[in-house]
C-alpha cells in the first residue's frame, strides 16, 4: 500500500480543491450537478457504466477536498459510495445499467435505510421484514435517520427475510423507488443545520417486483458490509475535510488578529493546540487512506478493521479541530460571519454516525485484541 499519494491523486486533490473553492455551494443541487459533470461524483464507479473507474480511495479524496473547501456533500457517502458500490458488486446486469450511469452523472440519487427505532448500533435487531407474495416481495417496517430521501429517486432498504427469525441476521437489500405505494416518509426536526434532511420511513406492505432485490437473499452480511465499510471510510473523509476547513479558518485568524502588538498565533497557547489539531488530522488521513486502499484491493476483512479505526480517529480529530478553531476566534467563533459555530454540532455527528465511537472500541477490543465481548 502506498504511503505517499501518487501524482494522479495529488492532481485530483488540486483539481477538486480548485473546483470546490471557486464554486461556493449556494445551491446544493447545482453544486452536485457541476461536480458530477466533472466526473467527481461517480469517480469510484465502473467505467463500463459511466463512472471514473476508480475506487473508494479516489471518492474519499474528492469528498475530503470538498469538505476542506467548505463545500462537503453528505450524499456522496450514501449515493455513490454505499449504494453505487453495492449495486456494482452484487447487482444484476439490468440493475447496473439502470442505476450506475445515472448515479455517476448525478442525474439520479439513491438513499440508504438501515437504522431502525429499536435497532441502531445493534443491527441484528432489524425487524423490517421482506416476505414473498408470488414473485413479488412485500416489505414492512420502519427506518429512522435516513438522509436525503426527499431528493433521492430511490432508497436502498435493508430488510431481513421472514424466515430469518432465529437471531442470525440475513440482511436483504431492496431498491425502493420514492413514490412506491406504502412507502411513507416524515422529516425529523433536527437542530443540525445541513442541506440534506433526515427522515423517518414507514414501509406498509410495500410491494416490490422480484428484480428490486439486490444480490442474493441468502448472502448475509457480506453484501451489507460491502456498503458499510465504504460508508465508514467516507465518513472519515467527511470529518477530515471539515476539520481541515475549521483549522484553516483558525490559522488565518491567528495570523491576522493582533493583541499587544503581536499576532495571537505567535503565542504558544494558541499555536500549539492548532499544531496538535493538524497532526491529529494528518494521522487520521493516513488511516483513512489505508482503509480505502485495503477495500479497493478486495480485502474486506482488513478494510473493516481499518475503516472503523479511520472513522474513530477522524471523528476525534475533527471534533478537537473544530473546538480549537472556535476557541481561537473567541466570540467571533460563534458568529455567523466566520461560519464555525454550525460546525460544532456537525462535528459531533461524526462521533455518532454511522457507528458510535463506543461501538468501534467494542469492535477493536474483541475483534483486534481478542478480548471477550461485553454484550
Amino acid at each position: 500500500m502506498p504511503v505517499i499519494e501518487s501524482e494522479e491523486h495529488k492532481a485530483l486533490r488540486e483539481a477538486v480543491a480548485a473546483f470546490a473553492t471557486n464554486n461556493p455551494r449556494t445551491d446544493n443541487t447545482e453544486f452536485w450537478k457541476n461536480a458530477a459533470a466533472l466526473g467527481y461524483i461517480g469517480v469510484n464507479l465502473p467505467e463500463a457504466y459511466g463512472g471514473g473507474g476508480g475506487g473508494i480511495t479516489e471518492l474519499s479524496l474528492v469528498l475530503e477536498e470538498m469538505g476542506a473547501a467548505g463545500n462537503p456533500l453528505l450524499m456522496m457517502i450514501v449515493s455513490p459510495a454505499i449504494c453505487g458500490t453495492v449495486i456494482s458488486r452484487f447487482g444484476t446486469e439490468a440493475q447496473k445499467r439502470e442505476w450506475l450511469p445515472a448515479l455517476a452523472d448525478g442525474s439520479r440519487l439513491m438513499a440508504f435505510g438501515i437504522t431502525e427505532p429499536d435497532a441502531g448500533s445493534n443491527s441484528h435487531r432489524i425487524t423490517t421484514t421482506a416476505r414473498k407474495d408470488g414473485t413479488d416481495w412485500l416489505l414492512t417496517g420502519r427506518k429512522v435517520f435516513v438522509s436525503g430521501v426527499d431528493i433521492a429517486d430511490a432508497t436502498l432498504i435493508v430488510g431481513r427475510t421472514e424466515d430469518a427469525r432465529t437471531g442470525r441476521l440475513k440482511p436483504c437489500l431492496f431498491i425502493v423507488p420514492r413514490d412506491t405505494p406504502g412507502f411513507g416518509r416524515r422529516k425529523i426536526d433536527m437542530e443540525l443545520n445541513a442541506a440534506e434532511k433526515q427522515f423517518e420511513l414507514t414501509l406498509d406492505d410495500v410491494r416490490l417486483p422480484a428484480d428490486a432485490l439486490v444480490g442474493d437473499e441468502d448472502a448475509g452480511l457480506l453484501q451489507l458490509f460491502a456498503g458499510l465499510n465504504p460508508e465508514r471510510v467516507m465518513t472519515a473523509a467527511f470529518a477530515i475535510g471539515m476539520g481541515r476547513y475549521a483549522l484553516a479558518r483558525a490559522v488565518e485568524y491567528a495570523r491576522e488578529r493582533t493583541v499587544w502588538n503581536a499576532p495571537i498565533g505567535a503565542h504558544q497557547a494558541i499555536a500549539h493546540p492548532l499544531a496538535q489539531a493538524h497532526i491529529d488530522l494528518e494521522l487520521a488521513r493516513l488511516m483513512t487512506q489505508k482503509a480505502a486502499h485495503l477495500y479497493d484491493a478486495g480485502d474486506d476483512v482488513g478494510a473493516g478493521e481499518a475503516a472503523n479505526m479511520a472513522k474513530y480517529a477522524a471523528a476525534e480529530a475533527c471534533v478537537k479541530a473544530v473546538d480549537q478553531a472556535v476557541h481561537t476566534l473567541g466570540g467571533n467563533g460563534l458568529t455567523r460571519e466566520f461560519g464555525l459555530a454550525s460546525l460544532i454540532t456537525a462535528a459531533r455527528v461524526s462521533r455518532i454516525a454511522p457507528v458510535s465511537r463506543e461501538m468501534i472500541l467494542n469492535y477493536v477490543s474483541h475483534q483486534t485484541l481478542g478480548l471477550p465481548k461485553s454484550y
